[in-house]
């Protein structure tokens, strides 16, 4: 992969805006996951997502984009193979998890990936549901074979999000706002590849600031 940024002081951190047609979401990236926040930021200061789609999207699951191929193609194509040419190895930790509004890495199947090592490129941004007591004890029994943190299943409860995905896919930032825009694009209709029927372009940008900042302009409190 490419080499990652130099890092930063607990002090800086930087806040991510990601602009379409439907409106602005804001994001932070997590200092928990070095290898992709570095990762993510070289790619947006060089402007690989500018004019990228949406390509993927499925109501009540997450919204998927980074493609570099989805720029100017043609309606109805097949999106979803663009890559940098490289992956980023999974970090996955125990207090990141799949609420909605969290982003996180695209990664081929593990028959292909068993290491489930990153897209270089492709994200989503989830919307999830909301988990009644049982539905989520299925999902623990079924899809995950262990029991979520307590804390996690009361967000699953209330908040919502995508829970089968935990511990699978790495999660390395989160809205800060805008959560909005994910249910007007998680909302779209698409066609038989869940590709939506009208292009749904994305511009993201960086700026500089401190935690401090964010913490006061948003009310967030960052993982320690």
């Amino acid at each position: 992969m490419a080499n990652p940024l130099v890092a930063q002081t607990n002090k800086k951190d930087y806040l991510i805006t990601i602009s379409t047609a439907y409106g602005d979401m804001k994001l932070v990236l997590f200092d928990q996951t070095p290898l992709h926040k570095a990762n993510f930021l070289k790619l947006v200061q060089e402007g690989f997502y500018d004019e990228v789609l949406f390509h993927r999207v499925i109501q009540s699951f997450m919204i998927q984009g980074g493609d570099p191929e989805s720029r100017n193609a043609p309606l109805g194509t097949a999106l979803g193979n663009g890559t940098t040419g490289y992956t980023v190895p999974a970090e996955f930790h125990p207090d990141l998890f799949h609420k909605k509004g969290v982003l996180a890495a695209a990664r081929k199947g593990d028959d292909v990936n068993p290491n489930r090592e990153s897209s270089g490129c492709q994200f989503y941004i989830v919307q999830g549901k909301v988990f009644d007591e049982a539905t989520l004890t299925q999902v623990e029994e079924t899809r995950l074979k262990r029991k979520l943190p307590e804390a996690h299943r009361e967000v699953y409860k209330t908040l919502g999000g995508a829970p089968h995905l935990d511990q699978a896919y790495t999660v390395f930032g989160e809205l800060l706002s805008g959560f909005e825009v994910i249910d007007a694009i998680a909302a779209m209709p698409v066609d038989e590849r869940n590709r939506p029927l009208a292009n749904i372009a994305m511009k993201i940008t960086v700026e500089k600031t401190t935690k401090s900042k964010i913490t006061k302009a948003y009310n967030y409190n960052f993982l320690p």
